[in-house]
């Protein structure tokens, strides 16, 4: 039997994830969407023959749903998650889990109190190949203990509504989330180093160095370039006492001619990631059980909170964590 799934938001992220629940993976069927403009949410259910829905709550609550993408905007999933997991249904939530530290641990308790793990948060790094590559060697201890790690966060360029706080907010949150997976521990302290600033930035501040301090004593600096023009390239270098392990070039060829050797850099984040985005809708439908939740979108937030703090203030700003509830720390 089909899992029926009801999707909240038809924007571009909506729509992709519609097609790929109903074009590439199996197992699952959008039985039902909403979105805030009614027209364009009975425009993207007709073809697929799902019920359009006025309002998401409507949508969670319907009987014919058994699980529920919100893929709105930030700040409606707090509304949504809430009401997935008073209706006992799972919820996988595109990052963020809610835009406030406070309305994320609002969803943790709330989880806490249902007792099972029902929220899925997305951060689609933990799907792609190479990161879990990466992982797997770290883990296997190849490398020895590990010491730092280098990362590069660089998009071609960004929307005329990206705001200076959204370098930290929209693109270093990934490497936030990843790092806290990568290495298994959380992060305790932030700083945001300001050097000279691009010609292209666009009237924000751009670049700027991420410097993240782990539990572990783990180092990682995450160097944001939200406006380089040439593409869209992620990269990440771990050093272990014993050795190196780095993300491998994803270029599929290089070529050859005229003296120079070339290789294409991806357009933007659906070129790059768009497998891991198939990897991770499939493993929440199949019910995986390894995977961002709820804590993980709060423990985010809250980092990414300091982030901010630092990047206004110039100085270093400890993280300040609940205490992880029990619930996080058994298996699902």
């Amino acid at each position: 039997m089909s899992l029926r799934v009801g999707v909240i938001g038809t924007g571009m992220i909506g729509r992709d994830h519609i097609r790929r629940m109903s074009t590439v993976l199996s197992g699952v069927e959008v039985v039902a969407v909403a979105d805030v403009d009614p027209a364009v949410a009975a425009g993207v259910a007709g073809p697929l023959g799902a019920v359009a829905h006025a309002d998401g709550l409507d949508l969670v609550a319907s009987d014919e749903v058994d699980a529920v993408a919100v893929c709105s905007w930030g700040d409606t999933h707090e509304a949504y998650v809430l009401a997935a997991i008073a209706a006992g249904k799972p919820v996988f939530c595109e990052k963020p889990l809610a835009t406030t530290r406070e309305a994320c641990l609002r969803i943790v308790e709330a989880e806490v109190a249902h007792g099972r793990r029902l929220v899925r948060v997305g951060y689609m790094r933990r799907y792609d190949a190479a990161y879990r590559a990466l992982k797997q060697v770290l883990d296997s201890g190849a490398i020895g203990a590990p010491l730092m790690m280098h990362c590069a966060h660089r998009n071609a360029g960004v929307p005329a509504f990206y705001r200076p706080e959204n370098t930290i907010t929209d693109t270093a949150v990934h490497e936030i989330d990843m790092v806290r997976w990568m290495f298994g521990t959380e992060i305790v302290a932030v700083r945001v180093l300001r050097p000279r600033v691009s010609r292209n930035a666009g009237g924000i501040r751009d670049p700027l160095l991420l410097v993240l301090e782990l539990a572990d004593e783990v180092i990682v600096d995450v160097e944001i370039s939200v406006n380089v023009r040439y593409g869209y390239d992620i990269r990440g270098e771990i050093l272990g006492e014993d050795g190196t392990a780095a993300l491998g070039d994803q270029n599929l060829i290089s070529v050859r001619r005229a003296g120079h050797v070339t290789s294409p850099v991806p357009v933007d984040w659906r070129e790059r990631f768009g497998a891991a985005y198939d990897v991770e809708l499939r493993e929440w439908v199949d019910g995986v059980a390894d995977g961002p939740g709820s804590w993980d979108g709060y423990a985010a937030s809250v980092v990414s909170d300091a982030a901010v703090r630092a990047l206004r203030t110039g100085e270093r700003v400890e993280v300040d964590l609940a205490e992880r509830p029990e619930l996080y720390d058994r298996p699902e």
